[in-house]
């Protein structure tokens, strides 16, 4: 707990035997409610979430990177949480930050903080791919462009929100894939939160999840079309349901119907 407001840490999982425990070992005691989400692995992942004493929750299919993260935020919501954390379990990012980027939004000095691996000037010597380091340097300058703030990158998966960010985004209106991440904070822009950045150093090695060169190449796209669907959307041009403040929303009282964990839905 941190300023009276309650911490969560929440982790997408898809196999992650092999670097879940490592990542758990450095969240910090303040950490109120660590949930973990499977997305349907085919390893031990649940198996060591459960003897890490971690609330876990796990899909009865494979849904894909951003239907995780809205089960993740869903449970920590419910769990009660003011500030929830995402820290990937592949251990690329080092969850001794869970404390400063908690502290930031707990004392409502940001609406959201990010995981930067490009301040510091340290992605590539962490092994960040010659062709990911020079794509995200490239659709970074075209999202400030476009959404009229300055951030270091998007494309962080380090990621702190307050409670009523999750509560107000329409976070259901997002893509399955791994585009969510940007849709959110694009999102975030649109409805006028304040957005943060820290200095994260980053660490690429062979048990570190990363997506392939033709998944980039799509992740990519995705990001042009929601910069541009985020201009038009501000310049009154055309509406999406990204942007709509009346979209889908989370309910935290509405348990993950296709996460065993869970309670059944009502009804």
């Amino acid at each position: 707990m941190i300023n009276g407001k309650r911490i969560a840490v929440v982790l997408p999982a898809y196999n992650a035997e092999k670097t879940l425990a490592a990542t758990v070992a450095e969240l910090p005691d303040l950490v109120d409610i660590r949930i973990l989400v499977d997305d349907h692995s085919s390893d031990r992942t649940v198996e060591i979430a459960e003897r890490l004493g971690l609330q876990f929750f796990v899909h009865d299919q494979n849904y894909g990177y951003g239907r995780n993260q809205q089960t993740c935020y869903r449970e920590a919501l419910a769990a009660g949480a003011d500030v929830v954390i995402m820290v990937h379990p592949d251990y690329q990012y080092t969850p001794l930050l869970v404390t400063a980027m908690a502290s930031m939004v707990a004392y409502d000095v940001y609406d959201v903080v990010l995981g930067s691996r490009i301040i510091g000037g340290q992605a590539l010597h962490g092994g960040m791919p010659f062709y990911k380091y020079v794509a995200n340097r490239f659709l970074t300058a075209f999202e400030n462009l476009f959404l009229g703030i300055k951030l270091s990158e998007y494309h962080t998966g380090y990621r702190a929100f307050s409670r009523k960010v999750l509560l107000e985004v329409p976070l259901l209106e997002n893509s399955d894939d791994f585009v969510f991440d940007n849709q959110v904070l694009a999102q975030c822009v649109n409805f006028g939160f304040r957005i943060g950045e820290v200095s994260c150093p980053t660490k690429y090695f062979e048990e570190a999840s990363s997506i392939n060169f033709r998944r980039s190449v799509t992740y990519g796209l995705g990001v042009v079309g929601t910069t541009l669907q985020f201009a038009l959307q501000r310049a009154g041009l055309a509406h999406f349901r990204i942007f709509n403040p009346k979209g889908r929303k989370l309910e935290p009282g509405y348990a993950s119907y296709y996460a065993r964990g869970a309670a059944e839905p009502p009804g």
